[in-house]
């Protein structure tokens, strides 16, 4: 009997969001009687935490890891001086950064940190050399340099038009990966404009969807409760958007897309599952848009699924996206789907196949959602069409073995 291949694979934690989701799809989608997988969270938390597979093995806690993205005051009450001074570095060396280049948002800051804390990090040489090791989630020093193995992937998720990069940082990190895995065309085409000399490493490799852990879900939850969350008189239209609440899914403009539905004399009600430092702002937009109860905020949902399900329309309003786990996930659900003109919205759905394009701008929006409302036999089509298309990814995962040997 041949010797398992040994896969090694490293990701923040397992908060709920589709990175997180994504990984989950992968991990039930690898096939265990070839391959050892090991998983490293740097901190053991998240909702979908139990979602890993049992055959996977989850590689322990360690603390210093843990404390990569805690406070800095906790980070030094547990001893770890040496990767709060770290941090505080990359901290002023991104404020210096700031002041020579103004850049449009703070993501370059994950170069900075990355850079910083791989020099205090202790290695995982202990866990022995891997046929693969993949780093899921910027920053990807820590895999590059902490890990042995014959092979290295690291991945895109985002659409790197619409954040700052230091390249003069982050460049030398990707080029010594042995390939680059990119979830979508789109996500490729915006990497390869601020990395055009990495092309030959770029892999497309599409989000994986845990299809089996998804039903369970799904039956798992009494849809009667789930209705009660989202009450709609008869004649109403429920609509319902998922993500982190911040200013790449856009939901504070959603009062307002919502009103502007209202006035053209269609019901609906907009249900936002999630979380996140926008809240408040979508709450206050919500009050000045005169949209309470008719735009409703349900929370944090450990299991959105059964929510996907009682929905008519899933509609994803984002500003920018790399490839939206969500919108897959609604897909798969037999959902049609509204998305809005974001940089990678081709490669996210065949605009009049399996769903629809509008334009970003709210008024744009809300007559490209009405005309959809309206149109029964566009929808009834998209429901076919999605119902005979296997959505799931599965095939993908296929494209990350070969990754093994090639």
């Amino acid at each position: 009997m041949s010797k398992k291949k040994r896969i090694f694979i490293a990701l923040h934690y397992l908060e709920l969001g589709g990175v997180e989701t994504s990984l989950i799809g992968l991990l039930h989608a690898l096939d265990y009687s070839h391959y050892e997988v090991d998983v490293f969270l740097y901190r053991h938390s998240g909702e979908l935490l139990p979602h890993v597979p049992k055959l996977a093995r989850l590689l322990p806690e360690r603390s210093v890891y843990a404390h990569l993205e805690q406070p800095i005051i906790t980070t030094l009450l547990h001893g770890h001086l040496r990767l709060a001074l770290a941090r505080l570095r990359a901290k002023w060396r991104f404020h210096r950064y700031v002041q020579r280049t103004a850049p449009k948002d703070g993501s370059a800051i994950f170069g900075f940190v990355g850079a910083e804390t791989v020099k205090v990090l202790p290695t995982l040489e202990d866990l022995g050399l891997y046929d693969l090791a993949v780093s899921f989630l910027t920053p990807h020093n820590i895999v590059l340099h902490k890990v042995q193995a014959r092979r290295k992937v690291a991945w895109i998720h985002t659409d790197y038009s619409r954040i700052d990069v230091n390249v003069d940082l982050e460049l030398p990190v990707w080029s010594a990966y042995d390939a680059i895995a990119s979830i979508s065309p789109s996500a490729t085409k915006a990497f390869l404009m601020r990395f055009p000399t990495l092309q030959p490493k770029v892999v497309e490799i599409e989000n994986i969807q845990p299809t089996s852990l998804i039903h369970a879900q799904l039956q798992a939850v009494n849809n009667e409760n789930v209705l009660k969350e989202m009450p709609c008189p008869t004649g109403t239209w429920r609509l319902l958007s998922i993500g982190r609440f911040c200013e790449a899914k856009n939901f504070d403009n959603i009062p307002a897309i919502c009103r502007r539905l209202w006035e053209m004399g269609l019901s609906v009600h907009w249900f936002l599952v999630g979380y996140g430092e926008g809240e408040a702002l979508i709450r206050r937009r919500i009050k000045e848009e005169g949209m309470e109860g008719k735009v409703i905020v349900l929370g944090k949902r450990t299991n959105p699924y059964p929510y996907i399900a009682a929905c008519d329309i899933y509609v994803q309003p984002s500003r920018y996206e790399g490839k939206s786990v969500t919108v897959r996930e609604a897909q798969l659900l037999c959902k049609p789907v509204v998305i809005t003109n974001y940089a990678t919205a081709s490669s996210q759905i065949e605009d009049g196949v399996d769903g629809i394009i509008v334009p970003m701008d709210n008024e744009g929006c809300a007559q490209g959602i009405a005309r959809y409302l309206r149109n029964t036999s566009l929808r009834q089509r998209h429901i076919a069409h999605l119902q005979a298309h296997d959505y799931s990814g599965r095939e993908e995962v296929q494209k990350i073995i070969r990754l093994m040997s090639n």
